[in-house]
């Protein structure tokens, strides 16, 4: 299942249109996504950017403006959530307290009059399969965070719905507990082969576990795609800002070979970067490299990018060691390199050539810049 395209695999949800306001402010504007089946969608953005709205819609509990949402082709925009066939998880896991882990989860079965026997069997497989096998008896109180998080997850499990919806399940988790958690919930999803909807401000959480993240930015969806695809080509300066640490830098089109263009920095000379929009010699446009894809050396490679200038700072933040080097006035550019024993070059008041090959240069498009929301770029020319 896992090596079908899209194109090849039956949408188990589909959004159209959809369309949300709040008096003058817009939360979601026709929004259009297609989830395939067994499918984990997150949908990532900073708070009030729209995503959980259009959760909420697709749920039933917030209604739309416009547009549709089908579950397994069929219309459900305006259909109550207990008649859409879907799994709801919070970040407040939602469990009755007064109830055993076992009632918890039994409830959604009770609410369908599954027969004691099978609803048995059904709990005792779900508490199996998040590997809480031994707490049927005991109340939510007596759960750790992660434990009750388990438990939320097998009550919606168990029914076996269509979706799952997940609202920031993770977020009142410590970092621990959270990473761990992550991973169980993408075991889990492999395991069963279960459609998920997932909502998080978290780009971490959403590269480990997505099979594609849906980028949302002032009520739109900025960029839709693999995690690999939206870390190494963003589109726009926001999604290369939001996901991961990144140079933004500013540049003029100094030259454009067929499929190649030479940006040039001012104050720093100039770079080559694959041509990805269509450009005009002397046109303002914007380049992004992350700091991982830099190297601090004294003879750069043949063919690589290098400019020059002197470390203002060196950080290590444990396994990793970030360099601040300022290459013209206004614009600092930070690289990245595995903490050693031995400091080698770069340090503060050192004068470097950073390099990195041209690939890993990327050409931003223009008509993005600037972006309402985007988070403070690490590199900017002033």
């Amino acid at each position: 299942m896992w090596g079908l395209s899209l194109a090849d695999s039956r949408h188990k949800l589909t959004i159209a249109q959809l369309r949300k306001t709040y008096g003058p402010v817009t939360a979601v504007s026709g929004a259009d996504l297609e989830v395939a089946e067994g499918e984990f969608v997150t949908l990532l953005g900073p708070s009030g950017s729209g995503k959980t709205t259009l959760l909420m819609m697709v749920a039933g509990l917030t209604w739309p403006d416009s547009g549709e949402v089908r579950i397994d082709g069929r219309l459900c925009t305006y259909l109550p959530s207990h008649r859409r066939d879907i799994g709801m998880v919070f970040q407040n896991y939602a469990l009755f307290p007064h109830l055993t882990v076992f009632e918890n989860i039994a409830f959604p079965l009770r609410m369908r009059r599954t027969p004691d026997r099978e609803i048995a069997t059904r709990v005792h497989e779900a508490l199996e399969r998040v590997q809480l096998p031994d707490v049927a008896g005991r109340l939510p109180s007596a759960l750790s965070g992660g434990q009750q998080q388990r438990i939320a997850l097998a009550r919606c499990i168990v029914y076996q719905p269509s979706i799952i919806l997940m609202d920031e399940p993770l977020g009142a988790l410590d970092k621990k507990l959270r990473d761990h958690m992550q991973l169980e919930i993408k075991a889990l999803h492999e395991q069963l082969g279960i459609t998920v909807l997932y909502v998080t401000h978290d780009q971490e959480e959403a590269m480990v576990m997505s099979d594609r993240i849906c980028l949302f930015n002032d009520g739109a969806i900025e960029q839709l795609g693999p995690p690999a695809e939206l870390y190494f080509t963003p589109r726009s300066r926001f999604a290369a800002a939001f996901l991961g640490e990144s140079n933004l830098v500013d540049s003029t089109v100094a030259a454009v070979e067929q499929d190649r263009v030479r940006l040039s920095i001012p104050g720093s000379g100039s770079v080559e970067a694959p041509l990805r929009f269509p450009l005009q010699p002397g046109e303002q446009t914007s380049f992004m490299v992350r700091p991982e894809s830099i190297v601090l050396t004294a003879s750069p490679e043949p063919g690589q990018n290098a400019v020059d200038g002197i470390v203002r700072d060196r950080i290590m933040t444990g396994g990793i060691t970030k360099h601040f080097v300022e290459v013209a006035e206004g614009l600092t550019i930070s690289a990245s390199c595995l903490t050693s024993r031995s400091p080698g070059i770069g340090r503060p008041g050192e004068r470097v050539t950073l390099a990195w090959s041209s690939r890993d240069t990327v050409l931003l498009d223009a008509s993005a810049i600037p972006v309402r929301g985007a988070p403070e770029p690490v590199a900017q020319a002033s």
